[in-house]
């Protein structure tokens, strides 16, 4: 196992530079990923990207398939793998988004360990701020990563997916016996002014 920091294996580059908030252009060229796009379990809401328009006559960081997208902001500081991106688009400034640039990492993996205990632990000691934590650039940069081998990352990554998923149908259980508890009670009430 080696260990070495975020900066050895990937690039890190802050969002798109939006002064203030993404404004919407109906006919722009780009959208905007911002954090109410996307959840920590991994879900992007593609369908809700605010479309705008970025200065092509400068270089634009436009998101890969792969990259990894950080929330810098906030209370909680996380990552997630971007598996597709299925339209031309950039990330706000509340994120850093990370390229890899070391074969011996994969991007999902290094989403994956951003987000578990020793990594936030770290990140919860450097944030700074006092309105709002942040994660500066080079904190971030600096973070310990371990580097198992290629086949131990990818069988990470499908455990932390099958946690994901049945963590998901979990949820969709508890979620349908509310609904039919609450159908239920809407019933024994009916009963009840029925008889009254």
């Amino acid at each position: 196992m080696i260990n070495l920091t975020l900066k050895n294996l990937a690039d890190v580059q802050a969002g798109h530079p939006f002064r203030g908030g993404v404004p919407f252009v109906e006919s722009g060229n780009a959208f905007a990923l911002q954090m109410r796009d996307l959840s920590p379990n991994g879900e992007v809401a593609w369908d809700g990207l605010v479309r705008t328009e970025v200065d092509t006559s400068k270089p634009v960081q436009w998101l890969e398939p792969g990259d990894v997208v950080f929330v810098a902001r906030g209370a909680r500081n996380y990552a997630v793998c971007l598996r597709d991106v299925p339209k031309p688009t950039v990330c706000s400034p509340t994120f850093f988004l990370i390229r890899i640039k070391s074969p011996t990492l994969l991007p999902e993996f290094l989403a994956w360990q951003i987000n578990r205990a020793p990594a936030q632990r770290y990140l919860a000691s450097n944030a700074e701020g006092s309105d709002q934590l942040s994660i500066r650039r080079p904190v971030l940069e600096a973070l310990p990563l371990a580097l198992p081998p290629l086949q131990q990352q990818h069988l990470v990554v499908s455990l932390a997916e099958a946690a994901t998923h049945e963590e998901r149908q979990l949820h969709a259980l508890i979620r349908n016996r509310q609904q039919q508890l609450d159908a239920l009670a809407l019933a024994l009430f009916s009963d009840e002014s029925d008889a009254n």
